[in-house]
């Protein structure tokens, strides 16, 4: 992925989510990131995705939190092999290789990942989907398919 994704760089959309997701609070994101780390297996990237990152709604074009405040979520995923030994079959749209979000519509397909989600939850007061992946999928769906997203830890493809 380029510097200048999606026409804008990777500063100009963490800025976005700082702004739309964390209050303006760059600190309120480390924490956010801080709390992910110490869940995930070591080697493993986290990228956001969705609105939070673009600022509209990818099926509609609605602003972030376009009905009212904490209505919109934040698209987590996980990228890297171990993390998808966390999910269970029934989770997968992609076995081995992509996962359904742990969401409010399937909240029991990645046990052990449940509390990490309500706690990011209670941080932010809005829903956390989290998804996991492999490399070579992001990739994928980032540099082919031009959908944006924000890499938080790690990097992508290592």
């Amino acid at each position: 992925m380029s510097e200048e994704a999606w026409g804008m760089t990777e500063q100009e959309m963490r800025e976005r989510v700082v702004k739309l997701a964390f209050g303006g609070d760059e600190r309120r994101l480390e924490e956010f990131c801080e709390v992910v780390r110490g869940a995930i297996p070591e080697g493993t990237a986290v990228v956001l995705r969705g609105s939070s990152v673009t600022g509209e709604r990818y099926d509609d074009g609605a602003p972030f939190d376009a009905d009212g405040p904490g209505t919109s979520d934040l698209d987590l995923t996980l990228v890297g092999p171990e993390i998808l030994g966390e999910y269970i079959l029934d989770g997968f749209y992609l076995p081995g290789v992509h996962t359904k979000p742990l969401s409010d519509k399937d909240p029991d397909i990645a046990p052990n990942l449940v509390p990490l989600r309500e706690r990011l939850q209670a941080m932010v007061k809005r829903p956390v989907n989290i998804q996991a992946t492999r490399d070579i999928w992001m990739k994928i769906r980032g540099d082919w398919l031009g959908q944006s997203y924000l890499t938080l830890i790690g990097k992508v493809g290592e």
